[in-house]
């Protein structure tokens, strides 16, 4: 892992403006500390006894001490707290010196907290909207190799994992890069082998760390990939929970979703237990240090080559060159989550997008014919092809049925229309030119699509057919309702997640308006009467007739296909007209 990704730098702007606010805190921070180191040296070499009756706590000045039977003159009460103590000139300042720089570091970690926290939120929110619009881009090819379970665990507890980074471990890393640098700079003006034996063994913690975080990255990599596995199976199992109740295999799942929960448990108790190993081993190593440092200055105190008050700041000084790293090292387990979510947020977004035009003069397909010649498709990990030469020649105003086996690509000729697939070969012609040299977006605006599975968000009916036309009115949204079999439907009738409290039938026939209630020439159509019964049926080819737009559509049902201009075969390269 790199200290600090230079693509969050690049993709988002609030991680700049926190790094440069990091720094000047860190700098301010470091030179708070050895201020605080002086201070306190000073205070308390002042409040040592000493032999050539200077000022002292306690020291007395002449004469009548304890060998004379009374209490020294210049004692506790004479020259000691009185006199020269807290209360008299030196201490004072120094107490007062160090109260100060104690509300200054307070503020410093206050203003470090506060900027941190904002700075995760924008960062987060920036990588959402950026993992959301190149998603948009690459389009449903590439979506539809991804689970949608990862991509919703990936952009909210994933990203959510990112807080430790700003707030615990990038600050860390600032007062790693500036506190130790300027505490040895300033105990080498006082004891130079002090600082040399720092130096000598400060290098050991970033090598101790680096070797920890190998095996820490590896083990967030298989922690995140055992989260995004878990969110996918359970929500596989709660979305198909009604079918699994209904044939009694319910229980059957308790076994599988056990197994996979105590892989993630695993995971993250193996990342939990490396992170307490690597803390001990990074304090036992500091600690050690500063031994080594704390028996150099004691042994040349006593040979008198040292001074009081300068082996007390040296010694005080020495566990704050150490102390940025340590914390470094523990908060990088902190963070390890968040950077292992923020690498597979940068492998979406530099997923490259495909080659596209950028025509936005597309031909009006309500005059206009749409031809597709010698299209082959392939789909990835698969050796023989969805479709294979397949042609095709859409007149304007005709209804098309696409019929044959299952699985003979016929779902995949809408795909090709729709630009959702890569071509292996062929191409898609409209008014005389080719469909990829058209703007995609524009492109698409063209067509009104309705899947096998429609999806319908939560609202009311209203809501999902204004999905078509926002700015429908009541009536309009009525009188698609009514072409699409779906009149006894009440406007304001709640839909719930995922069509939840309406039936198959009901869905489709609110897709089914949704689709017509658009500007689109081109209707593209799977199977839109699945599920319904011979009336509603009726009524639909009735809606599709009277609607008078191009309509292409894939059928099995015989009266959807008896209601077809013309048939067309898939998986031969013969048109057979109905």
């Amino acid at each position: 892992m790199k200290p600090v990704d230079p693509r969050l730098l690049r993709r988002a702007r609030g991680a700049r403006v926190f790094l440069a606010a990091s720094v000047l805190i860190g700098i301010a921070s470091g030179l708070l500390i050895v201020v605080q180191a002086i201070l306190l040296a000073r205070g308390i070499a002042g409040m040592v006894p000493v032999a050539d009756g200077g000022t002292g706590v306690l020291r007395g000045d002449a004469g009548g001490g304890e060998a004379g039977g009374g209490v020294p003159d210049g004692g506790l009460l004479g020259g000691g707290l009185l006199g020269g103590g807290l209360l008299g000139g030196g201490l004072t300042a120094v107490a007062l010196g160090l109260g100060v720089v104690v509300v200054g570091r307070g503020l410093l970690v206050w203003g470090q907290e506060v900027v941190a926290q904002r700075a995760a939120a924008a960062v987060k929110s920036t990588l959402r909207r950026q993992v959301l619009e190149h998603s948009l881009k690459l389009g449903p090819v590439w979506l539809s190799g991804e689970r949608s379970s990862a991509l919703t665990t990936l952009l909210t507890k994933g990203l959510d994992d990112l807080d430790p980074y700003f707030a615990r471990y990038l600050p860390q890393l600032v007062l790693a890069a500036t506190v130790p640098a300027g505490v040895i700079g300033w105990m080498a003006t006082g004891d130079l082998i002090a600082a040399g034996t720092v130096v000598v063994t400060l290098p050991l913690i970033p090598i101790f760390m680096a070797l920890i975080g190998w095996a820490t990255q590896a083990h967030s990599r298989r922690r995140q990939h055992a989260l995004s596995v878990l969110a996918h199976h359970f929500a596989d199992v709660v979305s198909g929970l009604p079918t699994l109740k209904l044939f009694g295999r319910a229980k059957a799942q308790e076994s599988a979703v056990r197994r996979v929960t105590d892989k993630h448990r695993v995971a993250s108790m193996s990342s939990l237990r490396l992170a307490f190993l690597s803390s001990f081993a990074l304090e036992l190593l500091a600690s050690i240090s500063v031994a080594l440092v704390a028996v150099g200055v004691g042994l040349r105190l006593v040979d008198g080559k040292l001074g009081l008050e300068t082996a007390l700041m040296v010694l005080i000084l020495a566990p704050e060159a150490y102390l940025p790293l340590r914390q470094v090292g523990m908060q990088f387990h902190a963070s390890a989550d968040g950077v292992a979510a923020s690498e597979e947020v940068f492998r979406i977004l530099e997923t490259p997008l495909p080659e596209r035009g950028d025509r936005t003069d597309v031909p009006d397909l309500r005059v206009s014919p749409l031809q597709l010649y010698d299209v082959t498709v392939r789909y990835p990990g698969r050796d023989e092809a969805a479709l294979d030469g397949f042609d095709l020649d859409l007149r304007p105003g005709e209804v098309v049925a696409l019929t044959g086996p299952s699985g003979t690509g016929k779902s995949t000729v809408l795909a090709v229309l729709l630009g959702f697939v890569e071509l292996e070969r062929g191409v898609v012609v409209a008014g005389g030119s080719a469909a990829d040299e058209f703007e995609p977006t524009v492109w698409r605006r063209q067509f009104a699509w309705v899947p096998q599975r429609p999806g319908l968000r939560m609202g009311t009916i209203a809501d999902n057919v204004r999905l078509g036309r926002p700015d429908a009115s009541d009536d309009e949204v009525r009188l698609a309702l009514i072409a699409a079999g779906a009149g006894e439907l009440e406007l304001d009738k709640p839909v719930g997640e995922q069509g939840q409290l309406l039936s198959g039938g009901q869905q489709r026939r609110v897709a089914l308006a949704r689709a017509l209630i658009t500007d689109a020439p081109v209707l593209l159509l799977d199977e839109p009467t699945a599920g319904l019964d011979p009336d509603a049926e009726a009524t639909v080819i009735t809606g599709l007739r009277a609607s008078g737009r191009t309509v292409l559509m894939v059928a099995h049902r015989p009266a959807l296909i008896a209601a077809a201009d013309r048939t067309v075969t898939v998986g031969t390269r013969e048109l057979v007209n109905a």
